[in-house]
């Protein structure tokens, strides 16, 4: 699945409303899947920060638009898929101050703590 993270404030949804399904992490901590009220599908998701979405990119209204600058979560991945090098990966998360471009980085600055 290919998520981009978006400002809240920039997501606008053309539907119905998804809605808030918390879900257990690791320990107690909680993330919020959005999902479509009618097939269940995941929209997008909070972790940290309830200003920052991560949006399902299969429901972008154009969704070939997006591709992956970066895999998280490869640990998972089956056998079978091969990443291409030229895109970073990790087994788990990674530091965004050290990989985001500035643009991005300035963008999320600009939202606060959340």
């Amino acid at each position: 699945m290919i998520n981009v993270l978006v400002e809240r404030e920039r997501v606008e949804s053309l539907g119905r409303e998804p809605e808030r399904v918390p879900v257990l992490r690791s320990g107690s901590e909680r993330q919020h899947v959005y999902r479509c009220p009618v097939c269940k599908t995941a929209v997008w998701s909070t972790y940290t920060r309830e200003d920052v979405l991560f949006v399902r990119a299969g429901t972008l209204d154009d969704p070939s638009a997006v591709e992956p600058d970066v895999h998280i979560f490869t640990r998972s991945k089956v056998p079978w898929l091969t990443l291409p090098e030229s895109t970073p990966a990790f087994a788990t998360y990674y530091d965004t101050g050290k990989l985001w471009p500035a643009e991005s980085l300035e963008r999320l600055e600009a939202l606060g703590s959340g």
